[in-house]
């Protein structure tokens, strides 16, 4: 599995204003942003990230997954606090 096909899977699940995807063998780390994360609570939120990913998790493809996720608010401040 490569990162574009990673991002592909979360894009055509979630509408996001912003995605990072680093994937180095099987461990992927996912940076999501989204003002629906504002509504949603933190395992909830994993769990909108976890969801179009569980096919690649199941057959093996990915074996570990860290997801972050911000609204575009946190996201501004959590850039500008590790500038």
């Amino acid at each position: 599995m490569e990162v574009i096909e990673i991002e592909k899977l979360i894009n055509d699940a979630l509408e996001l204003d912003e995605l990072q995807v680093k994937f180095d063998g099987s461990q992927c780390s996912v940076v999501a942003v989204a003002d629906m994360f504002g509504d949603l609570s933190r395992v909830k939120r994993q769990q909108a990230i976890f969801a179009p990913l569980a096919g690649a998790i199941k057959d093996g493809s990915i074996h570990a997954v860290t997801v972050k996720t911000f609204t575009k608010t946190q996201w501004q401040r959590d850039k500008l606090f590790n500038m």
